[in-house]
């Protein structure tokens, strides 16, 4: 009978496989738009086990999938595959073999789990009552991102999901619970690159010469008044600036100086306000300085925004897999993630899967000493697979 305890099961009787996956993903890291080694040892697991795929798609990124009786229902789960330049600091038996590349956002956790959900649901394909995909996505950590280059594939050029599930992982919540958060969850994000020009020379003679340093500190002063001033006090607005490259001396102004920064926002119209507020506030206070400006800003990902119906179907099958108490509700964050685009497309939904509770996995993401929960792997994968068994039989949104 396939119910929930099925699910249960089969999660706790793969658990060790899906261990395993991890950890060797975790030994061979690959950084952002190099993930072949990644994609490889994927594709050779969905050989193993006769599901269909196609992979080289925008990129290393990979969908695989396991088709149900309703060819008009289709469901998706997405995991990333990229890891970070970080020099692990850990001391386990599955440490990262590649010298200065660990995997300490979860991605190597999320392609496992993914793995292991195809594993269990491959298993009950003719009871399945919809199609369910799994992409398998490259090169989330780095702008442009692997997102929005498989979205722009033929692939996905006339295909239509009634949902697309993504997990990451989340030390601030203990092995066991989920967390979960309706509407706008993490906010866009832009980088802005400056650089002031003007004639530098003696510090002793500032009269003499166009102070780029001063003009640079009142730039980065002046530019919080759009987040004080501009923008709507409900919408949550970040602008921050942590490069400042001035390359003088105590009595040298230098001719120029280099300034990087990151805007979010939870709100796809003011963010572009707002870019062109930081764009003009640039230019008038340093032209009237007497300096010149050059601006990048290059857009980053925007709003991810979770499908209010989905969350709410979501929520009440996790409640189920994992018990009430265990489902809870998160806060906004302003850190980015480039599922949103599948957000813009797709009813979409991004849910936390807790990794703490114990003491060696309480550092945060992207932290050279970032670990998991190992007991998230007897359900990780089986949570998964139960949301889109279920999806399939009684979720629509078309």
């Amino acid at each position: 009978m396939i119910d929930l305890l099925y699910f249960k099961k089969e999660a706790e009787n793969s658990s060790n496989l899906v261990k395993e996956i991890r950890n060797w993903l975790h030994q061979y890291p690959e950084l952002s738009f190099n993930e072949k080694n990644t994609a490889t040892f994927i594709v050779k697991k969905l050989d193993e086990w006769n599901i269909p795929y196609q992979n080289n798609i925008g990129g290393n990124g990979i969908i695989a999938w396991i088709k149900g009786s309703n060819e008009d229902k289709n469901i998706a789960i997405r995991a990333d595959m990229d890891a970070l330049p970080i020099q692990e600091a850990n001391d386990v038996e599955y440490k990262s073999k590649n010298d200065g590349i660990m995997h300490a956002c979860g991605h190597d956790v999320h392609m496992a789990c993914l793995l292991g959900a195809l594993f269990i649901l491959n298993k009950i394909k003719s009871h399945l009552k919809g199609t369910i995909y799994a992409i398998f996505q490259p090169a989330e950590e780095k702008l442009p991102g692997g997102a929005i280059k498989m979205l722009n594939s033929p692939f996905f050029e006339n295909k239509k999901f009634d949902a697309v599930i993504a997990q990451h992982v989340y030390p601030d919540l203990p092995a066991g619970y989920i967390g979960i958060k309706p509407g706008p969850y993490m906010a866009s994000t832009d980088e802005i690159y400056i650089t002031i020009k003007g004639k530098g020379g003696h510090a002793a003679t500032p009269n003499s010469i166009t102070d780029t340093v001063y003009i640079a500190s009142n730039l980065i002063v002046n530019l919080q008044s759009i987040v004080s001033r501009k923008a709507n006090p409900i919408i949550p607005t970040v602008l921050s600036f942590g490069k400042v490259i001035a390359n003088g001396a105590t009595n040298i102004i230098p001719d120029e100086v280099k300034i990087e920064g990151t805007f979010r926002t939870f709100d796809e119209e003011w963010r572009y306000k707002a870019l062109s507020y930081i764009k003009e506030t640039i230019e008038n206070l340093v032209n009237t300085s007497g300096a010149n400006a050059e601006i990048n800003i290059i857009n980053g990902y925007p709003v991810l925004i979770n499908d209010i119906a989905l969350t709410e179907k979501v929520s009440s099958l996790a409640k189920r897999f994992l018990q009430e108490d265990k489902v809870v509700i998160l806060q906004q964050r302003t850190t980015a993630e480039d599922f949103a685009y599948f957000s813009h497309k797709y009813p979409s939904l991004m849910y936390r899967l807790g990794t703490g509770g114990i003491d060696y996995c309480s550092y945060p993401l992207h932290s050279s000493k970032f670990d998991v929960n190992p007991n998230i792997f007897s359900f990780c994968h089986g949570l998964m697979a139960y949301i889109a068994y279920e999806l399939t039989k009684t979720y629509s949104t078309r």
